[in-house]
């Protein structure tokens, strides 16, 4: 059995965490996201393990659907200049900052489920990454 890992993230701006302790999904704190849509705006929460794709959201969200994440604190917008390499999504990847150390860039298109972890100083941060998560 694969052992899953909560990520814990802040935000890339005002480096407020981004964790909800109060709502949990899979019994562990969830991300929590301001996030629009072309008709709406509310709130999301994400699981936090790492490779679970469940969430939470006060609105509705269509499959395929490219959405706008903020942070929940300063309302800043999540976005970086990277876009989605997988085949025909090519969506903006947003950025989450981890406690530990590096970002975890995840797809803003409803149903794709392209993330991924990028490290900018790769040995420290890969021990800081193994030290907090007991590897």
């Amino acid at each position: 059995m694969t052992k899953k890992i909560s990520i814990n993230v802040k935000c890339p701006n005002c480096g407020k965490s981004m964790m909800d302790n109060e709502i949990q999904l899979h019994e562990v704190p969830s991300i929590k996201l301001n996030i629009e849509t072309l008709t709406d705006r509310g709130t999301i929460r994400l699981c936090s393990l790492y490779g679970c794709y469940d969430h939470q959201c006060d609105i509705d969200l269509k499959n395929n659907e490219i959405a706008r994440f903020y942070c929940p604190d300063c309302n800043k917008e999540l976005k970086s200049n990277d876009s989605c390499d997988t085949v025909n999504c090519n969506a903006p990847m947003i950025p989450l900052t981890m406690q530990s150390g590096g970002k975890v860039f995840i797809c803003s298109r409803r149903g794709c489920q392209n993330h991924f972890v990028a490290f900018e100083n790769l040995e420290t941060e890969i021990k800081k990454f193994y030290t907090e998560y007991g590897f």
